[in-house]
């Protein structure tokens, strides 16, 4: 399980001037505020008008991620960064908006394994034609339609100049948002596994990949399951990894290199680095109890250690009664130092080969 907070675009996607897109929208993320807030997901309003999006004017093809022009870029930006989103379309002609379905043409892979809801608002079928329209579009750039959608008759949700859906639409919409969270947990171990930068990891089914402030909440889990074994041993709790907060967590992972093991959206194990002067500093090298004895560590460990080209020697520390940490370290060439403090932890390094 993830603690990882959802971030869910609310999209208005009519850029006609006087239209009721931006009285939808409002309404909605006003509905749904304390939900999302109780489902640890983030709405994030949003205008396709804002955007400044011309007709697709990128040369690539949008599969391969390649922008030219800083428009794309700052939407791309956005939509990889979501986790999910609510398309607030109306019905034009029997379909979507052209404006929608610019902005999906866009992109590629940004789009996928995240679930799409949709408030539909119309005339005579309430915005469905529209909806029907998106999904086939979006079923192609792997998006994930839900089944429950809020469709709203114009004349129905009118009070003289005001819009004022009734309890339904509201009730509808509240549907929608508890949909879309559990299906876009259910999809988050395909969207890690689409990460660029990820690679096959040591264990069936897993992969690693650098770690960002993004992820302090998975990385403040797995420590404080990792470091208590480590607080029993050494007869103490002064052990910082038991006491970050996730904002300091945040804080150190925009300063180390950091790689994170997962599999199926779950953190199994992490390392981080950091070069001082002639030093590579080794830290934090974890792996869930559950998978110890498997050599995920010396595998960790291992990775770390590749990135010391142009070092004189590795460093790093754990408890002074840590002595399985210990055994695997020297077991793997470190040598504790002779001037470290004695402060109830003990300092191991090797010299990296010529």
């Amino acid at each position: 399980m993830t603690t990882k907070r959802l971030r869910i675009v609310v999209l208005v996607c009519s850029t006609r001037p006087g239209a009721l897109g931006p009285a939808v929208g409002r309404w909605l993320t006003e509905t749904l505020a304390e939900s999302a807030g109780t489902l640890d997901a983030d709405l994030i309003p949003l205008a396709i008008g804002d955007l400044g999006l011309p007709f697709l004017d990128e040369e690539e093809h949008p599969s391969t991620g390649v922008h030219e022009h800083e428009h794309t870029r700052r939407w791309s930006r956005i939509v990889a960064g979501a986790d999910g989103f609510v398309f607030v379309t109306p019905e034009y002609n029997y379909g979507m908006p052209a404006t929608l379905k610019n902005a999906l043409d866009y992109l590629g892979p940004e789009w996928a394994w995240k679930p799409a809801g949709f408030v539909s608002y119309g005339h005579t079928s309430a915005g469905t034609r529209a909806v029907q329209h998106a999904k086939q579009v979006v079923t192609t750039l792997r998006l994930v339609p839900l089944g429950a959608t809020v469709a709203i008759r114009i004349a129905d949700a009118m009070r003289e100049d005001r819009f004022a859906p009734a309890a339904r639409h509201a009730d509808a919409a509240e549907g929608l948002l508890a949909e879309l969270v559990r299906v876009s947990r259910a999809l988050l171990p395909l969207r890690e596994r689409a990460h660029a930068d990820a690679q096959a990891g040591p264990l069936p089914g897993s992969y690693v990949r650098r770690l960002g402030p993004d992820d302090a909440a998975e990385v403040t889990v797995l420590q404080r399951c990792c470091w208590m074994e480590e607080a029993l041993a050494n007869d103490t709790l002064a052990i910082p990894a038991l006491h970050e907060s996730p904002d300091q967590v945040r804080a150190w992972l925009t300063e180390w290199q950091t790689t994170g093991l997962w599999r199926d959206g779950r953190l199994l194990g992490m390392v981080r680095t950091r070069r001082a002067g002639a030093d590579l500093h080794i830290g934090r090298l974890a792996v869930a109890p559950d998978l110890r004895g498997l050599g995920v560590g010396r595998w960790l460990l291992r990775r770390a250690e590749s990135a010391a080209v142009g070092c004189r020697r590795i460093v790093l520390s754990t408890g002074a009664a840590s002595h399985r940490n210990i055994g695997l370290y020297q077991g793997q060439g470190y040598v504790p130092l002779p001037d470290a403090p004695d402060d109830g932890v003990v300092s191991l390094a090797k010299a990296v080969p010529a």
